[in-house]
């Protein structure tokens, strides 16, 4: 299957499609069943039908590729999942954030951000500050 990214114009996709993203992200290529099966701790109340019509509206969208020479069809995420979110972001940095990164990273820090998480980060900017690996 093939994961080459789609064109800038795929629309972004709804929190629904985005829960159904992680788990072929996470799983891989997969059928709708095992998609289904992999989401059932996440969302108890989605049903076969419902993920796999949200499968079939997201592959004409392009969020997500079908391979439709086997039985059940498999499908894949069509970008992977730093890029999607790298889009994503740049998005909500444009329009939420002025454009500034400093901004977004200061309201994450704020609030959005555990203790772990800041001493991650702390480490991180002190490797960046001592010539560390990117």
């Amino acid at each position: 299957m093939k994961t080459a990214s789609p064109p800038p114009s795929t629309p972004k996709p709804t929190p629904a499609e985005l829960d159904l993203l992680r788990v072929l992200w996470r799983i891989g290529a997969a059928d709708a069943r095992q998609v289904h099966e992999a989401l059932l701790p996440e969302r108890p109340e989605a049903s076969y039908a419902t993920v796999l019509r949200q499968l079939q509206l997201m592959h004409a969208k392009g969020l997500v590729e079908r391979d439709e020479s086997c039985r059940p069809h498999q499908y894949a995420a069509a970008q992977a999942q730093q890029t999607l979110q790298t889009r994503l972001l740049k998005d909500l940095i444009a329009k939420a954030f002025a454009g500034s990164g400093k901004a977004l990273v200061m309201a994450a820090l704020k609030g959005h951000v555990s203790r772990k998480e800041r001493d991650e980060i702390r480490r991180l900017l002190q490797d960046k500050a001592q010539g560390g690996a990117e």
